[in-house]
């Protein structure tokens, strides 16, 4: 049984994965969805990736899933912990020695114009859980921001982005180029809002137990030489 390590977006909490968990459970594997301590301004890509590596114990069957934000963390834990997989869902995918905070600029992100955060992020969600999502919201204060991403490249574990067709914040067009860009994968898409493990559950648990099945079977490839290594 592999264990599913969910790592939560910025603002968020393992609560956005609830409805997740059980469908991956369904499908005869376990998660964890630790809170990272984003409350603490102490707290850094280090102490979130500590929060996650003391939430999977003492599991070595591991797959990562970084979710929006939580992309920074993701490798992080895949290396430590040598992941069987690593998935970037709607995720921020970094470069060696960049900062959080200049993700933004240097991939080009636009945000977009005209819409509220409902309409950004939950489009697709059920009312009553884009509320009490937006309700358990917390204050990022951590100190991440400004820190430059740790590893001088990614890590030499199989990998996959999955993007969410009806994503409004990080909309399909944008990710696929930076997936390639950075890693130098076709990403695979999926229904549902840049949310979509509360709007479409099932077909997420779907698609990472699929992958799952690739790579144990031999079929899903590692990245690319030299994916995600600084330029010359």
């Amino acid at each position: 049984m592999t264990t599913f390590a969910l790592i939560h977006g910025g603002g968020g909490s393992g609560w956005d994965f609830h409805r997740l968990v059980p469908e991956l459970a369904a499908r005869g594997h376990d998660a964890v969805a630790p809170d990272l301590p984003i409350t603490d301004p102490a707290a850094g890509l280090a102490e979130f990736t500590e929060t996650v590596l003391a939430a999977l114990g003492d599991r070595t069957d591991v797959a990562v899933v970084g979710h929006s934000y939580g992309g920074f963390t993701a490798p992080l834990v895949a290396a430590k912990v040598r992941a069987r997989l690593l998935v970037y869902l709607a995720g921020m995918i970094p470069a060696p020695g960049e900062p959080p905070g200049q993700w933004w600029g240097n991939t080009g992100f636009r945000a977009p114009t005209g819409l509220s955060e409902t309409e950004q992020f939950f489009n697709g969600v059920p009312a009553g859980l884009a509320e009490e999502c937006q309700a358990r919201g917390r204050d990022q204060v951590s100190k991440e921001w400004d820190e430059p991403w740790p590893l001088p490249a990614h890590p030499d574990v199989p990998t996959r982005v999955l993007l969410c067709r009806d994503d409004r914040f990080f909309v399909p067009d944008f990710q696929r180029r930076v997936a390639r860009d950075r890693l130098g994968i076709e990403p695979d898409e999926i229904d549902g809002p840049h949310c979509a493990p509360l709007s479409h559950p099932a077909q997420v648990a779907d698609r990472l137990a699929g992958y799952l099945a690739e790579v144990t079977s031999g079929r899903g490839a590692a990245l690319p030489p030299g994916a995600g290594a600084p330029p010359a």
